[in-house]
């Protein structure tokens, strides 16, 4: 009987042990990361976010993480933005579309001949005339359609590697930090300047963010016999939900903090991003007054592996360092970028 007895209390110890390193947050395996300050910082503001005694601690509700999309969780110089390409490829290459306006035409062209520019806004007003394009382009598609489309153009090869396509371009040392976050009950969200239904393809299932955690570039959404305001408009029985021609908003810099504002409606106590189109982002989540908020910018500075303009780089660090943000260096912090496979070739 008392060897019974020992043999059941050994199996409570070991059970007590196990929930109690499961609940208490057992080491997560970086297998991408190196060893470096910008990892080190996270898992340390993590470790007393969720530790109850801990002064920084912070509730499971209010766990609020964001992080940009192109160049923070998925490349963007291989050679321009995913959006960018897709953009150029639907005006110049799609037999199927013949509504291109010359201005559309116009900003397509920009977008091929300086394509391996490392940062398409030095082309004057091509951000927001692709914007407006884009808008048009893909005006009538249902929400499916568009993605399908997405999805598709997606399969090609990215340009300038060996082994990955557009689909498969999300940084793997960032699935890993949204994982680790989502595992310590942190919300996540993708606050985009590309268009929320592209993020939604390039994002949702390969960081497990949910649909309803992307926010993104709008355009307007109409039915698709809708001839006046909405508010003065009924949608008939079976008439199809569109993407309208119109731009509403490009989610970029204060548009950002608005949209996060608008659709979380809680302020964000960790914020990701790699520009300046999140600066304001990361000072809101670092302006947190109710919880100690942390802001980190990737700088691509690894000119091996990715494309990279080091001058640009080097001033963005600079000022990044001088922000206070966390730096995470691709070249120094990440073991790999999409995997050991992908080769740079260009």
């Amino acid at each position: 009987m008392k060897n019974i007895k020992r043999v059941v209390f050994a199996f409570l110890l070991v059970g007590i042990v196990f929930i109690f390193v499961s609940c208490s947050g057992s080491k997560y395996n970086f297998k991408y990361w190196n060893n470096c300050d910008s990892l080190t910082n996270l898992e340390k503001y993590v470790e007393n976010a969720t530790n109850e005694k801990s002064d920084n601690y912070i509730p499971v509700e209010d766990r609020i993480a964001v992080f940009d999309m192109d160049g923070t969780l998925y490349g963007e110089l291989f050679p321009a933005y995913f959006e960018y390409l897709l953009y150029a490829h639907r005006v110049l290459d799609d037999n199927s579309y013949k509504d291109a306006t010359p201005e559309m035409i116009e900003a397509a062209n920009a977008i091929r001949n300086n394509k391996y520019t490392w940062n398409m806004g030095n082309t004057k007003g091509l951000e927001l005339a692709h914007a407006n394009g884009q808008a048009k382009a893909f005006a009538g598609m249902t929400e499916d359609e568009f993605m399908n489309y997405v999805k598709e153009f997606a399969k090609t090869n990215a340009e300038g590697f060996n082994n990955l396509t557009y689909a498969t371009a999300q940084y793997k040392p960032m699935i890993e930090v949204v994982d680790y976050l989502q595992k310590n009950n942190f919300k996540t969200y993708v606050v985009s300047g590309s268009d929320r239904f592209i993020c939604r393809v390039v994002a949702c299932e390969a960081f497990n963010i949910p649909s309803d955690q992307v926010i993104g570039m709008d355009t307007t959404i109409v039915g698709v016999d809708q001839d006046k305001d909405g508010l003065e408009y009924q949608l008939n029985h079976d008439e199809k939900v569109v993407k309208g021609d119109e731009l509403l908003i490009k989610n970029l810099k204060m548009n950002k903090v608005i949209a996060i504002t608008r659709e979380i409606g809680k302020q964000p106590v960790l914020a990701f991003g790699n520009s300046s189109g999140d600066v304001s982002m990361l000072n809101y989540a670092m302006n947190n007054k109710k919880y100690k908020g942390e802001g980190y910018m990737l700088i691509a500075d690894d000119t091996d592996r990715d494309y990279a303009n080091m001058e640009e780089t080097n001033n963005r660090k600079a000022q990044w360092e001088e922000n206070k943000y966390n730096i995470i260096s691709m070249k120094n912090d990440f073991k790999t970028i999409y995997g050991e496979n992908v080769v740079k070739t260009n």
